[in-house]
């Protein structure tokens, strides 16, 4: 029998992140019973909060941003990596000024924090948390997302984000009683929802089956949450929802510090001669960032834990290019937030737009649907488009509140006859602006509705991110239809620079699911599915992963 030999299930070496000082306010030293305790007040979780919210939502890591300045360097990286790059280099200098986000998506608020046991508070820590929350989105120009469940099948904005998800433990972390640790982080829908959780057996559990099985399931991923991505796979759990807890920490780089080997002990550690091999996996796949190229992943994170013997989880989970996550600490010197990078200009390259190559074509929507799409039908898939003119703004609930009307024996309506169509739902518009944060939603979940609205005449031109299913490309095929792919992820670069309109047509009282339209000015976006039934996502295609620009690199200065 063994002896008993205690772990950590995720046992973190020493914090090396570098914090800022957000206040000394709201935290002082209590001496009681031979101890030395620090009491926190409601104010200092509050304010941390709020300021952690502000951070995520405008401000990315330097290690984030130094790999999107990598894609852009690397001569082996495709012209469309490199663009996608620079884009998303663009859009996190406008974020940085504080008033754009850099996601019309600005997440479900989650909140992990870890409670030393000589830390005092008045016990309502999750309310004081969900405070900040509060004030900032209420405050910031942020989007309400979370849907309130009246019955099963009704449902309300709350107005405000909440509910967050908080979760607090009692434990010392890194050993220090007197601190509390926290991780903030904005997990927005397209994201979340490329997580995955597999029930495999024993029988994945050597190299050349794992590959062989994550090479199928990392393709099934796709490009609808935004690469280029961070990956996590874990393997093992001790049930099913710790494998997918752990793979969402590691998607936001916090078990790094965990060890590179087990033990009998049993405790979770990184495999880092694996990571390297999926991420190698990665490259090879030819999805690239978004539109066909080697930098579908920025990095890759591989944990094994312990499992029961009759079951082997497999979790997988991204963080997209809105990499919002930040850590935080409360100690006897303060409140701190984890410092991220306010100067995102300086990752920029020397390269104008004048310099991008490759052909672009300019598509004019103010003209009949009709000559749009014999224009459209000119090009192939692949082609890099210029935007300009009218858009209808439509996702799920006006999605489905058209098919009721359509069941109901009513018309298609005009605007979606008239216009093409992009799937999206905006941030709120900062005063002085036409609009805000306005970036992409997910094209495939309207999938269902294609086949229909086109047959009835509407949805002729469909603009959204991501790939779609091959019914959507017999339904383009079979009607004449075409879906443009957006880059997903520089909502506030498309805001500031393309977004010159904005109004509702028809159901205001939905926030941003109204449908809206818009006025754009050089939109970007590629034919990803044409009239004649190609698809650039499909593999079996010859051009599946043809290159669109070629930006020419320098050294940073």
């Amino acid at each position: 029998m063994p002896e008993f030999d205690y772990t950590d299930l995720l046992p973190l070496g020493p914090d090396e992140t570098e914090y800022r000082l957000i206040t000394t306010e709201g935290v002082r030293r209590v001496e009681a019973a031979g101890r030395s305790f620090l009491e926190v007040e409601p104010e200092a979780l509050r304010r941390l909060t709020e300021a952690a919210i502000h951070d995520i939502s405008h401000y990315l890591r330097s290690s984030h941003l130094a790999q999107l300045r990598k894609i852009v360097d690397d001569p082996e990286s495709s012209g469309n990596d490199r663009y996608v790059a620079l884009d998303l280099l663009k859009n996190a200098s406008i974020s940085a000024g504080g008033v754009l986000p850099m996601c019309q998506d600005t997440g479900t608020a989650i909140v992990m924090g870890k409670r030393g046991r000589h830390v005092l508070t008045d016990g309502r820590d999750a309310e004081h948390v969900s405070r900040g929350v509060y004030d900032a989105y209420t405050t910031l120009n942020l989007r309400y997302s979370q849907m309130a469940p009246l019955t099963m099948w009704e449902e309300k904005n709350t107005g405000s984000n909440l509910p967050a998800q908080i979760e607090l433990y009692a434990e010392d972390p890194g050993g220090h009683p007197d601190e509390y640790k926290l991780l903030f982080m904005a997990k927005g829908g397209g994201s979340a929802n490329k997580s995955f959780l597999y029930q495999e057996t024993k029988a994945v559990l050597n190299e050349r089956r794992m590959l062989e099985f994550l090479e199928e399931k990392i393709s099934s991923l796709g490009t609808a949450a935004c690469p280029p991505y961070h990956l996590a796979v874990v393997v093992g759990g001790t049930s099913a929802e710790f494998a997918l807890k752990t793979a969402k920490y590691a998607s936001a780089r916090y078990l790094d510090a965990l060890p590179t080997e087990g033990s009998t002990s049993g405790h979770g550690f990184r495999d880092l001669e694996l990571e390297k091999k999926v991420f190698e996996l990665t490259q090879g796949l030819g999805i690239g960032a978004q539109f066909g190229g080697k930098y579908f992943c920025h990095d890759v994170r591989v944990i094994r834990l312990p499992r029961h013997g009759a079951s082997c989880p497999v979790a997988i989970a991204v963080s997209c290019s809105a990499d919002r996550q930040a850590l935080a600490k409360i100690t006897p010197e303060g409140v701190f937030l984890e410092k991220l990078e306010t100067d995102p200009a300086r990752f920029l390259p020397d390269t104008t737009d004048e310099q991008l190559g490759g052909d672009v074509v300019r598509i004019d929507l103010n003209r009949p649907m009709w000559e749009v799409l014999a224009e459209l039908s000119q090009h192939p898939v692949k082609t890099r488009l210029s935007l300009n003119g009218p858009l209808v703004v439509a996702r799920d609930i006006a999605h489905a509140k058209i098919a009721e009307r359509l069941d109901a024996g009513e018309p298609m309506p005009d605007y979606l006859k008239s216009h093409a169509v992009y799937y999206a739902g905006p941030a709120k518009t900062p005063t002085g602006y036409a609009s805000g944060s306005f970036g992409p939603t997910t094209a495939g979940r309207m999938d269902s509705y294609v086949e229909r609205f086109q047959a009835a005449g509407g949805s002729l031109v469909m603009l959204a991110k991501g790939n779609r299913s091959t019914q959507v490309t017999e339904a383009c095929r079979r009607n004449g239809g075409f879906y443009l792919g957006s880059i997903g992820g520089p909502a506030a670069r498309l805001a500031q620079d393309c977004i010159k309109k904005v109004e509702v047509l028809e159901y205001e009282e939905l926030g941003m699911e109204a449908v809206w339209k818009i006025e754009v000015e050089d939109f970007p976006a590629f034919i990803v599915v044409d009239d004649k039934g190609n698809d650039f996502f499909d593999r079996r295609q010859k051009d599946g992963g043809a290159t669109f620009v070629g930006i020419p690199t320098r050294p940073r200065s």
